[in-house]
């Protein structure tokens, strides 16, 4: 079987205080990709980021609020082993799904909007109630 030469990249911005993720972009690992993400964030003119040391972000974000090292990304990283762990399709190659653009962001946005207890108590109501 074929691999696929071009891998496609998820790029998130996560809230440091809640851990919820705000937005995420996928493409390539370069400064285009990411410049897609800034642009759905840069509204947030308050705000810190807080990166490890690949260039792009550097070559993108404010440098009077951007802090480069490992102190303050724990939340992301968090954010993307959970990722991982829970969609599975984003680490192994499987015959059974689509690893198609718009089938990853799907599954990332059905991700982000289940980690909201409010809509995943709704869904989970809901789900439950064809059982009774």
């Amino acid at each position: 079987s074929a691999i696929k030469k071009s891998k496609l990249w998820i790029i998130k911005a996560v809230d440091h205080c809640t851990g919820r993720t705000l937005a995420w972009v996928l493409g390539g690992r370069d400064a285009a990709t990411f410049q897609r993400l800034y642009d759905k964030v840069k509204h947030l003119t308050t705000c810190i980021f807080y990166t490890d040391d690949w260039e792009a972000f550097a070559q993108v974000l404010p440098k009077d609020r951007h802090i480069i090292g490992k102190a303050y990304t724990h939340a992301i990283e968090r954010d993307n082993s959970n990722t991982r762990h829970h969609l599975a399709r984003m680490t192994r190659r499987t015959k059974v799904v689509s690893k198609s653009e718009e089938m990853v962001h799907a599954s990332l946005k059905l991700w982000c909007a289940l980690s909201v207890p409010a809509i995943f108590t709704k869904y989970q109501e809901m789900f439950l109630s064809l059982f009774v």
